[in-house]
């Protein structure tokens, strides 16, 4: 695998393909729908590929898995704008993993590590337990809950601790439960004094108006974290930085 000046990888199709745990054939056949931008001819005549193919071949993946038609997916992304990031779509990616159903199914472990798309360690099978992502009911029967095994799977090649990861996944239940009530709660008093037909058409009304208000202020509010937490690195590196210089020109003063 080769880079760019920008040090984005520059994937061949076969390198993308593996990537993303798909034929070459599929990747060929996205692209020939226009679902897949394409690729940066190199040298030798030869495409490249980088994060964004990657990103848009995940989100494409996603919604087949979720069941969308090829005809959908095209309309979806169709509305996306055409220069979103690898970041952008992964959130996109994120947006409609969240809809996943809420299923639950004992399987074997062979057919745990079919589902996972790679082979899985005595050590990712506890992690994943762990994560409450499945739960071992025999020698060789495991209950996963369906909707959350795609992201325990990619969860494991995060690079923090177990106890951050669950602690993490303990504050935004706590805190989307607790927003979740009072949301319920405002809505459940402006419509005591209604119909019964009128709360239901409200309710179906709402649920996706609140989800969608919800995802967006919850994104909003993280991408200001992670830029004021970056900024505060950045500018301690720099502040580090500096200090280290002015002391080498302070030593080599002395030692002239």
């Amino acid at each position: 695998m080769t880079t760019t000046d920008s040090d984005e990888p520059a994937l061949t199709i076969d390198e993308l393909a593996a990537r993303a745990g798909v034929t070459v054939r599929t990747v060929r056949f996205y692209s020939s729908r226009g679902l897949l931008p394409p690729p940066v001819i190199g040298p030798r005549r030869v495409g490249r590929y980088g994060t964004d193919h990657l990103a848009r071949l995940a989100l494409i993946e996603e919604m087949q898995h979720q069941g969308m038609t090829l005809a959908a997916i095209e309309r979806h992304l169709r509305q996306l704008p055409p220069d979103l990031s690898p970041h952008d779509l992964a959130v996109q990616r994120a947006v409609v993993a969240s809809w996943a159903p809420e299923s639950v199914e004992t399987v074997s472990r062979r057919e745990l590590g079919r589902r996972a798309g790679r082979p899985l360690s005595d050590e990712d099978v506890e992690r994943l337990a762990a994560m409450n992502v499945v739960v071992r009911e025999g020698e060789d029967a495991f209950r996963l809950d369906a909707g959350l095994f795609r992201l325990g799977v990619e969860l494991l090649d995060v690079p923090l601790s177990q106890e951050t990861i669950l602690a993490a996944r303990t504050a935004l239940t706590d805190h989307a439960r607790a927003a979740a009530r009072e949301l319920s709660g405002l809505l459940r008093d402006a419509v005591a004094e209604r119909d019964t037909r009128d709360v239901k058409s409200l309710s179906a009304h709402m649920h996706p108006l609140v989800v969608q208000a919800l995802l967006t202020t919850f994104q909003r509010s993280l991408k200001e974290e992670l830029r004021e937490w970056v900024g505060t690195a950045e500018g301690e590196a720099d502040g580090a930085s500096r200090d280290g210089t002015s002391g080498d020109a302070s030593r080599d003063a002395s030692s002239a």
